[in-house]
This record gives C-alpha cells, sequence and structure tokens, in this order.
C-alpha cells in the first residue's frame, strides 16, 4: 500500500487528545419552529454517526494482516472513535433542546446493512459515500438555522469529515493503483451508481431541511456529485495528485 499510513496515523492520534467541545448555547438560540424542521432529521444523523464499528475493525484487522498494512486497524479504530465523538456532540445538542434520539432509522440500516457485505474496499466504499453526502448535509443544515450554537457544530464535523474523506480516498486510490484498468473502471462505474442512488435517498430522507436551506433535488444531487468529481473521479482515483 502507497499510502502513507503514519501521517494519518500521527493525525487521528492528535486529534483523539483534542476534541472539539459542544459550543455554548444560548435560551431561544433554536426556535420552536427550527427544532421541528430540524428535529428528526438530525436525530437520524446522529445515530449514523454512533456505530460501534465492530465490523469495520475486523474487516480493517483483515486487511492489515492479508497486505502487511500496519497500523491500519489502529487509524480506523481512532477513526470510528471520532465518529463516535460526533454522536456525543449530536446527542447533547439535541438533549440541551429536548429533541428526541432514535433507536434506529430506515436510512441508516441501509448503510450499515452494505458496509457488511464484503471487504475492507466496499466498507471504504461505502462509508467515503456516507461521509461526501454528510459534508453537503451538515452545510444545508448549516444555512437551515439561525442557531449560532448549531452553526459552529456543522462547521466542526465538516472539518472532521474532510480528513475522513482523506484518509479513505487515499487507501482507495492505493488499492485501485494495484488492479487492472478494467477492474478499475468496474469500480468506479458501481460506486458512482451507487452514490448517486444513496444521495437521493438522502434527499427524500431530509428533504425538509435540504429545502429550507436553498437546495431542491436537482442542486442536492448536483452538489453531491460535485463533491464525488472533487474526490472519486476516475482520474484522481488512478493517481493524479488531488487536494
Amino acid at each position: 500500500m502507497n499510502t502513507d499510513l503514519k501521517v494519518w496515523l500521527d493525525h487521528f492520534e492528535y486529534h483523539s487528545t483534542h476534541r472539539y467541545v459542544l459550543p455554548a448555547g444560548k435560551p431561544g438560540d433554536l426556535t420552536a419552529y427550527e427544532r421541528r424542521l430540524i428535529g428528526s432529521s438530525i436525530a437520524a444523523f446522529q445515530l449514523g454517526e454512533q456505530s460501534e464499528g465492530r465490523s469495520l475493525r475486523l474487516a480493517a484487522e483483515r486487511y492489515e494482516r492479508e497486505h502487511h498494512a500496519s497500523p491500519l486497524t489502529r487509524i480506523v479504530s481512532l477513526l470510528i472513535a471520532e465518529e463516535q465523538h460526533h454522536a456525543a456532540l449530536l446527542g447533547a445538542f439535541m438533549d440541551e433542546h429536548g429533541i428526541p434520539r432514535k433507536r434506529s432509522d430506515w436510512t441508516d440500516h441501509v448503510f450499515r446493512r452494505l458496509r457488511r457485505l464484503a471487504g475492507f474496499e466496499l466498507y471504504l466504499s461505502v462509508l467515503v459515500t456516507a461521509e461526501l453526502i454528510g459534508k453537503v448535509y451538515y452545510r444545508a443544515l448549516e444555512g437551515a438555522t439561525g442557531s449560532r450554537q448549531l452553526q459552529t457544530l456543522c462547521r466542526m464535523l465538516v472539518a472532521d469529515e474532510l480528513a475522513h474523506v482523506g484518509l479513505e480516498t487515499d487507501l482507495l486510490r492505493g488499492m485501485h493503483e494495484k488492479k487492472s484498468p478494467a477492474v478499475r473502471w468496474l469500480h468506479t462505474a458501481t460506486l458512482r451508481t451507487f452514490f448517486s442512488g444513496a444521495s437521493l435517498v438522502v434527499w427524500f430522507g431530509h428533504r425538509r431541511v435540504l429545502r429550507s436551506a436553498g437546495y431542491s433535488v436537482a442542486t442536492f444531487l448536483r452538489a453531491c456529485a460535485a463533491q464525488y468529481s472533487f474526490y472519486l473521479d476516475p482520474p484522481q482515483i488512478q493517481g493524479v495528485e488531488y487536494v
């Protein structure tokens, strides 16, 4: 694997000891209307962030053994812990504003089932799909509220997601470099199709918040597609440098 795992290990270990804290809110910071608007939507994302990550960790362990990719498992464990911290931040915000938590959500169930279908590479593909769409969602959530507390929280989450996407695309690029052009093309076509379908699923599940932020289904899908193109287009996956 060509990925410099030591760089990623240093990044996630540093952030594991420098966690974000929920910014202080003010009384009435979140209006009753906004609470009704975002409540169910933010609860679904909070549920998605709190996965224990057992299957992902096991897949990383297998990949590390088979490809001599130490310290991949440690990095993935730190990534999972950071996602769980996101869930804690969102949960604390919800508790502060009387937004009930969810025990289950069908979109979360679909993503979790898909991640368990195969090995580490498929897991990464599903995970990076969720992260990229999540970046668009959190920006929309920031625009849909006048709450400074929630806006700051959204920016914090997006900042972390940028690093998550960087790691995941770096790993995928390293995997793809070892494949034949035909296999790379097939994987990319499959991932693009899955990504488009997942974007549409998120639109239907969270369209009230997205519409409030000014997105139509077309503009939301375009925003998600732009994220995909920047990080996962074939020329980038095949080794062209990107940022």
